[in-house]
């Protein structure tokens, strides 16, 4: 098929690639000129492992390639995937802005029919709003469909090229009868391809997010009661992760969620349900625990320390989650925060998220080659982000290099008993 991807951020990139793999006629639409002009070169915009491999494999065979021009881009396509971002306005609620001016646009350019697939995550109901949008400049044909995405970032181009479900929110039986062959490919090994409306598809991908999110923060907020009730929440989480009804996922306590998409998302719930007279308190409940959580190390070193100014702390981990440089809404970044404002100093390390951090945090910080440097002369290490090479380090140089031997694990991933016999002074999160 021939498909135009409209947007090139995260989700249109891994899209845009994975369809262009098997075989389809791929055009990435995007209005930034500089990035176009990378990507046409080769040059990966994000970072995603296994996604260059592919990019540069379909680049190459001409089956994918990147415009600024939309005359071009919609001429091109028989689909058209809406992948923009849809950033919080003030309120917390979805801004579909971005949305509805690319809909106007490849309006004004249509001259057949084509569906135009919103994959941005929306407010239920934007559906309406695009058709409308489409309407007022387009009197021809063309459906409207929804099909939300569920990639987790570190694993996207798997979760893309072998996803569990795919949703489709479609209204007539051509638009089902066009998306479900571009899916199917995907889906040989029997992940099921659900048919909805769109409403329900839009309704779905808010729902899965703030599910796993409230799964989180439950977590967390029963790791607060293990710690008061000298209770492990290690054990508690494997007790009742067999438990077929709850599962193991999701159910790691630590600093916090953060990315793209679950802090956005629980938001916009909220915001949906007020406009529409119901109060979300589960959702709300679990976005306060998140905002509480993030900051539950800094309680520990004003215990440990007494006044932070002046201290110096090592970061490991700057990135929301491991395998990806997405710094957005990051646990690690607000736990920075703070402690700059409490006049400490930080010095810190991650393997993907350091040119992104620093747009964040500018030069408050001091950004190190590997993740030793970060420790020399430091008060504490701060592990923030669960990264594979932070897991097994050489403690006897860790040690070495510290001023103090204290380590905040804002992750659990180090066994307390151990690294305590190895002379350290050890903060988890809800151990005894």
């Amino acid at each position: 098929m021939r498909i135009t991807i409209v947007g090139t951020g995260y989700v249109g990139l891994v899209a845009g690639t994975c369809f262009a793999e098997i075989g389809n006629d791929v055009v990435g639409l995007d209005v930034d000129e500089g990035k176009v002009a990378k990507l046409n070169k080769g040059e990966l915009t994000i970072f995603e492992p296994g996604l260059f491999d592919l990019f540069s494999r379909n680049l190459r065979e001409k089956r994918l390639s990147f415009t600024t021009n939309y005359d071009k881009a919609v001429a091109h396509a028989q689909v058209m995937f809406l992948c923009l971002p849809t950033p919080p306005a003030e309120d917390g609620s979805a801004d579909t802005r971005h949305v509805l001016s690319a809909a106007r646009e490849i309006a004004k350019r249509m001259d057949c029919y084509k569906v135009i697939v919103s994959k941005s995550t929306v407010p239920i109901g934007t559906h309406k709003e695009i058709a409308a949008e489409i309407r007022k400049h387009y009197k021809g044909e063309f459906s409207i469909a929804s099909n939300p995405e569920f990639l987790k970032e570190g694993t996207a181009v798997e979760d893309f090229l072998k996803p569990d479900r795919v949703v489709l929110g479609v209204q007539d039986e051509k638009a089902w009868q066009i998306l479900s062959t571009l899916y199917e490919p995907y889906c040989r090994t029997g992940a099921p391809i659900m048919r909805m409306d769109p409403a329900s598809s839009e309704m779905t991908k808010y729902a899965a997010n703030a599910f796993l999110a409230t799964k989180i923060s439950f977590m967390n907020e029963i790791a607060r009661l293990c710690e008061k009730t000298n209770a492990d929440v290690d054990l508690v989480r494997m007790g009742i992760s067999k438990d077929g009804r709850i599962g193991s996922a999701f159910l790691f306590p630590g600093i916090g969620y953060g990315g793209s998409c679950f802090p956005k998302d629980t938001r916009a719930l909220v915001q949906s349900g007020k406009q529409h007279g119901l109060e979300m308190k589960v959702v709300d409940a679990a976005e306060q625990v998140n905002d509480e959580q993030k900051l539950i190390l800094i309680e520990r070193m004003r215990k440990h320390f007494g006044s932070l100014s002046g201290k110096r702390f090592a970061i490991w981990g700057l990135a929301f989650k491991p395998r990806t440089d997405d710094v957005r809404e990051a646990p690690a970044l607000a736990l920075i925060q703070q402690l700059l404002a409490a006049k400490a100093k930080v010095q810190c390390f991650d393997p993907e998220a350091m040119a992104t951090a620093k747009r964040v945090l500018g030069n408050k910080v001091t950004y190190t080659k590997d993740a030793y440097s970060a420790l020399d002369g430091a008060d504490a290490l701060v592990l923030a982000t669960e990264w594979n090479e932070f897991r097994m380090p050489d403690w006897d140089r860790v040690k070495k290099l510290l001023k103090t031997p204290v380590v905040f694990d804002g992750r659990n991933i180090y066994r307390p008993d151990y690294v305590r016999e190895q002379g350290f002074v050890y903060y988890g999160i809800g151990k005894p």
